[in-house]
């Protein structure tokens, strides 16, 4: 299963970039992700377009509470159906057009607060580490 993060606008801030950067190059060590940046909404259906066969997964505070053994299983059992790529889509500080919305196969909550983009895109790619580090019984999950 490959992982893709299509995020609307800039990662700006050099810590929140780096902190990112470093998750997914571990998230990398269990599966295959990318991060990809684009401009606006339009730009993002776009890309989404290009892939129809890829699970979308948008975040968003009123989406579906996981738990992060929640979300572990969740992975499992998509990389255990033959999911082959699973796309997040994580919005800016304008959140989502509709049309990106109508796209999504699910929708995913990471707290009920709300946080910013960048420091949401962070706590995501943690999440997902933290994730795959469950399903290979590595000690990191505490």
């Amino acid at each position: 299963m490959k992982l893709r993060l299509l995020m609307l606008g800039k990662t700006r801030r050099a810590e929140m970039r780096a902190i990112l950067d470093d998750y997914v190059k571990r998230i990398g060590r269990s599966c295959p992700i990318e991060i990809t940046e684009v401009r606006d909404g339009e730009a993002a259906f776009k890309k989404l377009d290009a892939d129809r066969a890829a699970t979308v997964v948008l975040l968003d505070a009123a989406g579906k509470n996981l738990d992060s053994n929640a979300l572990s299983k969740w992975l499992g059992e998509l990389r255990d159906r033959g999911t082959r790529e699973l796309i997040f889509l994580c919005g800016d500080a304008d959140g989502f057009p509709g049309s990106l919305r109508q796209r999504a196969h699910q929708e995913i909550s990471l707290s009920p607060m709300t946080f910013s983009h960048e420091l949401a895109r962070v706590m995501l790619a943690e999440q997902l580490y933290r994730a795959f580090a469950i399903l290979s019984g590595s000690p990191y999950p505490k």
